[in-house]
């Protein structure tokens, strides 16, 4: 078995020069970009709650090979990292299944909410962009996105007809601290009003090294190769485009922190018995963490088939300004294979169907309204056995968004009705079927040229997911035996069918938009009614016993950027994010919420050089749940260095360097299940040559 790879930070909206995506203007000031994922074309600064945006050189210097650390950093976004192969966002500190991973406004379809050492498909080195959505602007996509909603924005459905005919880009990558090598392009051919589109990515990379006070140079078990490849092509014409493309991806990464030693471990009530029952274990939380290198690391092979139709289309009839159309249909499977041999097998097959109809203005209002029908028929078999996960899902919603302006002030409300069914194929197992029904109402103030201030107030239910609802088992990834709500107890279903999650929240934003000095400071506060969590109820050594039950609790949190511009050349920021999770009436805090964050961030642009420089602080998190501990603090400094050469005709090449956790810092992720199995990546150079035509 093979070894592999890494990366750090960030994210981007970007409305770039049609074909050198990726490339271009420092990833700040953004506030005249439109993000996609607004139905309304709402600008980056127009959007009610803080929209994540980073452009251009930004992307294409901190894009990493999972979705989770190229997003990590931002204000108000972390990540939970199961070695260099699978990572996934943590918005405001909350995780999958409350964060919404989409690919142009359609659900990203793959088994990554089921657990986090699922990657999640989207490949960070082919996108032109990322939006995060945090607030109530998310309802609109759905229960899964109570959280947030990252929107992933790539090129393989062609917008446009390129001029001369053609355009593109390709890029090289080296990196130092996994043995990363990369390829990555992309071109586009148009002839007449047809555009075709091909891109692809081949990534290959070893374990990454850690700091030697982690007891090991390497995580064993964390590498991570990658191929992907897509071909699209769209009918364009004056008012809007019609297009189609077909993605596979083929992935192969290590699990790390997997042990054999509590294979025997299984529930008694609520308490946990390891080994057999004429032995006698003791709850020893004191485990010395050595690593067998003798024992082959269990690794993940993925495979995905996906197609998507999308159209837009302006003007079709005098009543609408615009019809959005997005259907896709994806064909999913990944094994986890040791000695050989495939342990566990997942199956996901699925589509999604979105449709937004903007209605031209009346009586002052401007809006969009829509439908969406997604299903999924999801399998799993562990050792050959059908496990309790097999379900047929379907999620049929409506959504309406409408905004009005009285002065300078524009108001806004969103509603969102849906009706889920998830049918258990285990005939023991009851179906379970909700109707969450969700609702927001906004106001955004500006005041002047330069401030604005708006405030919103949401209601927000979600459904539980499959894993909450039937999951019962060993789970050695993470090292737990889970109970799901109804697994086992089928009385519940009747309970369960009216337990949706629900929440009452309420932000404030104050942005200053003009001016060398701008921020965009959010504010928070959410209160949780029957919050799902996975609770541990007992533990031996690292392993867990952890049942998904209902609880009332709160999230309360800030997070924002200042920035300074000396003038066209500098600027300097200080950005920074806490968050408080806990459990009412006195019950303690939520497992791995992440600490808190401040940091500061200098950019400079003279001639064709760009060069920047991070340093930001991870408090330590002594707020922990029952069987938690603690983790550290760190510091964190991370540096880009890039020349930029005009070619001409708009052709250029660029070489950059970028190197992260320069001081070789040993750092553990708090939001990651397997913490102490899986520090950080230590100090790492990445290297890369960029050509764009």
């Amino acid at each position: 078995m093979r070894n592999h790879l890494h990366h750090l930070c960030a994210v981007s909206i970007i409305a770039i020069t049609p074909g050198i995506a990726l490339a271009q203007a420092g990833g700040h000031g953004q506030g005249d970009i439109v993000v996609t994922a607004a139905p309304l074309g709402q600008k980056a600064d127009e959007t009610t709650t803080p929209v994540v945006t980073l452009t251009g050189e930004e992307l294409i210097h901190r894009r990493a090979a999972t979705l989770g650390e190229t997003l990590a950093g931002q204000p108000g976004i972390n990540f939970e990292n199961f070695g260099g192969g699978a990572s996934r966002p943590v918005i405001r500190g909350q995780s999958s299944p409350r964060v919404q991973v989409l690919s142009d406004s359609a659900n990203v379809q793959d088994a990554s909410a089921i657990s986090p050492d699922h990657n999640v498909t989207g490949e960070p080195l082919l996108l032109r962009g990322i939006e995060v959505l945090r607030g109530p602007a998310t309802l609109l996509y759905g229960s899964g996105a109570i959280g947030g909603a990252v929107n992933l924005l790539d090129e393989k459905v062609p917008t446009y007809v390129p001029e001369g005919g053609i355009t593109g880009a390709a890029e090289g990558r080296l990196g130092t601290g996994d043995d990363e090598r990369s390829l990555v392009g992309g071109a586009t051919v148009g002839v007449g009003p047809l555009a075709l589109r091909v891109e692809g990515v081949h990534r290959r990379s070893d374990d990454y090294r850690v700091p030697r006070a982690f007891g090991e140079d390497r995580v064993h078990g964390s590498y991570n190769d990658t191929s992907t490849f897509s071909v699209g092509g769209s009918w364009i014409g004056p008012d809007g485009y019609l297009g189609v493309a077909y993605t596979r991806q083929r992935n192969e990464y290590g699990v790390p922190g997997h042990n054999h030693d509590y294979e025997s471990c299984h529930p008694h009530g609520i308490g946990l018995h390891c080994g057999s029952h004429g032995e006698e274990e003791e709850h020893d939380h004191d485990h010395d963490h050595e690593h067998d290198h003798e024992e082959e690391v269990p690794f993940v092979k993925l495979r995905s088939n996906r197609f998507d139709i999308r159209s837009d289309y302006n003007n079709p009839v005098p009543a609408l300004e615009k019809v959005r159309f997005r259907l896709s249909f994806t064909d999913y499977a990944h094994d986890e294979i040791e000695d050989g041999e495939a342990e566990n097998t997942f199956l996901n097959k699925a589509h999604d169907l979105r449709v937004e109809l903007t209605h031209a203005p009346l009586g002052g209002l401007r809006g969009t309204f829509g439908i969406q029908q997604s299903g999924s028929r999801f399998q799993a078999i562990s050792g050959g056995v059908t496990h309790t996960l097999n379900t047929d899902s379907s999620n049929t919603a409506i959504f309406l968004l409408e905004t009005y302006s009285l002065g300078n002030v524009r108001l806004e409300a969103a509603a969102r009705q849906e009706w889920q069914t998830v049918k258990s194929l285990i005939t023991r197992y009851p179906s379970i079927k909700h109707k969450p029904f969700s609702a927001s109402a906004a106001a955004i103030w500006s005041m002047g040229s330069d401030y604005s201030l708006a405030l919103s107030l949401a209601h927000t239910e979600r459904a539980p997911s499959v894993q909450e609802l039937y999951a019962y088992g060993l789970h050695l990834a993470t090292n737990t035996y889970e109970i799901g709500i109804v697994s086992g107890n089928s009385r519940l279903a009747e309970k369960v069918s009216q337990g949706v999650e629900k929440a009452n929240s309420v932000n404030l934003t104050l942005r200053k938009t003009a001016g060398p000095t701008t921020f965009t400071i959010g504010a928070y506060h959410q209160d949780f009614d029957n919050y799902i969590y996975a609770q541990t109820l007992d533990q031996f050594e690292d392993f867990r016993l952890i049942r998904y039950a209902g609880a009332e609790a709160t999230f309360t949190g800030i997070d924002g950027e200042v920035r300074h511009a000396f003038n066209d050349q500098f600027a300097l920021s200080v950005f920074g994010d806490y968050v408080r999770a806990k459990l009412k009436n006195g019950g303690g805090d939520l497992p791995r919420i992440p600490a808190g964050r401040l940091g500061a961030r200098g950019d400079a642009h003279v001639g064709p050089f760009t060069a920047d420089a991070e340093y930001y602080h991870v408090f330590e998190q002594d707020r922990i749940a029952a069987f938690e501990t603690r983790t550290p603090g760190y510091d964190m400094v991370n540096a880009t260095l890039a020349y930029r050469l005009e070619l001409g005709d708009k052709r250029s090449a660029e070489l950059f360097v970028r190197g992260t956790n320069l001081t070789n810092e040993l750092a553990y992720n708090h939001s990651s299940f397997i913490k102490t199995f899986s520090p950080l990546r230590g100090r790492n150079f990445v290297f890369g040559l960029r050509g764009a035509f």
